[in-house]
């Protein structure tokens, strides 16, 4: 019996690389692109219909957070492996990519060739790291994680926390962030307030400067 090709779904918004890695993950006779997208709201209704067994997304992305595009795949496809792409290395991209389970984290410098031996050892089980990635981890008791460092005032935001300090570093407003959250203004007004009593900063050009500097928003 035949065995069915490995569905894959690719998010970039930067259309050539997504056109390039659709035809060439297409030669593989053990590889299927199912949809190829161009911005993280789109990866999310996209993922939950065609199912793919892989999703292969680029960090930096119109629409919500890529991370929270992730959490919202895992509610219906719970089994699907994914691989971050991106060109910046930063602990606060590598951290919320283990949160959200992530089983590869490439940038974006490699040829097809290692991508493709990532996404098959991927979809085998293991996991994938650029090496200058791999440096920064370290293996635990809990499994992968980021290698011990000075604490940072950003441990002590919550998970959805550091996404709303991402968009505001974004310069969304308010009312935008609750729509992409699915929230109402009032909780996110509520998020921006513990943001700014934790980190001890009071207005939004200190929130971007310190989002950027922390690795939560490209620049």
């Amino acid at each position: 019996m035949t065995r069915q090709p490995a569905r894959i779904l690719i998010a970039d918004d930067h259309e050539l690389l997504r056109d390039m890695l659709v035809r060439r993950l297409n030669e593989e006779p053990d590889l299927a692109v199912v949809a190829a997208i161009g911005d993280a709201d789109a990866a999310v209704r996209e993922a939950l219909d065609a199912r793919p067994d892989l999703v292969l997304l680029d960090i930096d992305m119109p629409g919500v957070s890529v991370f929270e595009a992730v959490r919202r795949m895992r509610e219906g496809l719970p089994e699907a492996r994914v691989i971050f792409l991106s060109a910046y290395v930063q602990d606060g991209f590598i951290s919320q990519a283990l949160e959200v389970r992530a089983s590869g984290y490439l940038t974006k410098g490699h040829k097809p060739e290692h991508l493709i031996a990532c996404i098959r050892r991927v979809l085998r089980g293991g996991t994938c790291y650029s090496p200058e990635v791999e440096r920064r981890l370290e293996l635990g008791a809990g499994g992968v994680r980021l290698a011990q460092r000075p604490r940072s005032r950003l441990e002590l935001l919550t998970a959805r926390e550091r996404q709303v300090l991402g968009y505001l570093a974004q310069g969304l407003s308010k009312k935008e962030i609750a729509r992409l959250d699915g929230a109402s203004v009032k909780t996110v007004d509520h998020h921006c307030q513990h943001i700014m009593e934790k980190l001890d900063l009071h207005d939004r050009v200190e929130l971007a400067r310190y989002a950027i500097r922390e690795g939560l928003v490209a620049v």
